[in-house]
């Protein structure tokens, strides 16, 4: 899990330094402002609003992901997703996916993309939260707090803006796997 852990110290490093990210008015904001009440704030957002202007939808795809163990029963994952990122970061989505134990699985969630992490104009964090759902019987027990098939998920990662349109990154799952994804912007 420890590089969970730095990628989610750097994303809220990012936040700190992004405040316009979150959308809040030049009114509301001041330079005061500490991390704590810029994430208060983004709980408090209108996410039904600002999807009309300068929304991009995200199609992504996977085709290799690197355990840290060497698990007989681990099987080759695919994933294919589609999300929709407001000019301000916020992220809404969605995946399909095989996973590591051959098993149908999706992962619906919410989350912020963070651009021009350390000051690099092509490189960004994501860190996003939801629901998982397909890991079943006889490896439930291989993600925590599995209810019938259902868990919360949790993906931080960083990634590199090849073109305007094309980028790769690096999805961090949990203390299990890395998965390289590629994405395409429209």
């Amino acid at each position: 899990m420890r590089p969970a852990f730095v990628v989610i110290g750097c994303c809220t490093s990012v936040a700190q330094a992004q405040s316009s990210t979150l959308a809040v008015p030049a009114a509301v904001e001041s330079a005061n402002d500490g991390l704590s009440s810029r994430i208060g704030r983004w709980f408090t957002m209108d996410w039904t609003t600002g999807w009309e202007r300068d929304s991009i939808w995200r199609a992504m795809a996977s085709s290799y992901t690197y355990h840290f163990s060497r698990d007989p029963d681990h099987k080759h994952v695919y994933m294919l997703g589609l999300e929709r990122q407001r000019a301000d970061g916020f992220v809404v989505g969605g995946t399909a996916f095989r996973n590591s134990f051959g098993q149908p699985s999706t992962y619906l969630y919410v989350g912020q993309r963070f651009d021009r992490v350390g000051g690099v104009d092509r490189l960004f964090a994501e860190l996003t939260g939801g629901v998982l759902y397909g890991y079943k019987s006889p490896y439930q027990n291989k993600v925590p707090f599995n209810h019938r098939g259902f868990s919360p998920g949790l993906v931080p990662s960083l990634g590199w803006q090849l073109t305007p349109t094309f980028s790769a990154q690096v999805n961090f799952l949990g203390n299990s796997a890395l998965m390289f994804q590629a994405s395409a912007d429209f």
